[in-house]
């Protein structure tokens, strides 16, 4: 399947979803804090997204038959990606939590995250997180007019092995615009110079799963929840990038000046 090349308009499309998305996420960060559940934060999530006239593209997404029952992704500890919120999941000092935001908005997407601590966190789990968005930033560089997907790969993973870590490599990065998964796939590890060429006008959500531990993952009983088979902490970092030819631009920058949601006006 061809890689889509947003024109001019699908460019300030994609420009508004991913503001949103950003604002949505920077703001549910602030309200992480020891005692909330992560089913309280999901709700807040619903909130925000929908007070920007946006709605979830997580709610409801269907896989295999089973449709994704909340309007995020919370995943707390060993859990890398796609956790549920629950009333039963409290977060507690030491916790670390990956929140996933993905909004639709004017038929496009924005799909960002980022993994926080929860009060005072272990050296060796703080490594992982600055080793994991340190590589983010790494494989965007490698985003450029030119280059292969292979080159934003090899760099997350040469960055994240050196530091003693391990990279997921059953979930990837994707495309990303009128749907939520498009081509390419973005792996977390591969070889440079390999892999489809970037063109000008992709839109990629470049996104690194770091384990502390071994790479291998598994799928809890809710058929949605992916955990380290050997319950290490993974992290989880994403931006969705568009290529340019004068380099890489990160949109999932907040951007509230432009974007000022019915909740920050009451």
């Amino acid at each position: 399947m061809s890689i889509p090349i947003k024109n001019a308009e699908g460019i300030r499309r994609m420009r508004e979803s991913c503001a949103i998305a950003a604002n949505v996420l920077a703001r549910m960060k602030e309200q992480v804090r020891p005692g909330i559940t992560t089913y309280d934060l999901d709700q807040i999530g619903r909130e925000i997204i929908a007070s920007y006239g946006a709605r979830s593209a997580c709610y409801g997404y269907k896989l295999h038959n089973s449709a994704y029952p909340a309007y995020t992704c919370l995943s707390v500890n060993e859990e890398v990606v796609h956790g549920i919120g629950s009333l039963k999941r409290i977060l507690r000092p030491g916790d670390i939590v990956s929140l996933d935001v993905v909004v639709e908005y004017n038929g496009y997407i924005g799909d960002n995250a980022t993994t926080v601590p929860v009060g005072p966190i272990e050296p060796r789990v703080a490594e992982l997180l600055r080793v994991s968005e340190e590589a983010l930033y790494l494989g965007i560089k490698q985003a450029t007019v030119g280059n292969r997907i292979g080159d934003i790969s090899a760099a997350v993973q040469a960055h994240v092995e050196r530091a003693g870590f391990s990279v997921v490599r059953e979930m990837v990065g994707h495309g990303v615009g009128r749907a939520m998964h498009e081509e390419p796939q973005i792996p977390n590890f591969g070889r440079r110079n390999s892999g489809d060429r970037i063109k000008p006008g992709m839109t990629l959500a470049i996104e690194p799963m770091v384990n502390l531990g071994r790479y291998a993952v598994r799928t809890m009983s809710d058929h949605w929840t992916i955990v380290t088979s050997d319950g290490s902490p993974s992290a989880h970092f994403e931006h969705t990038v568009l290529t340019t030819d004068t380099g890489p631009e990160i949109l999932t920058i907040p951007n509230p000046t432009t974007f000022s949601s019915s909740l920050s006006k009451s």
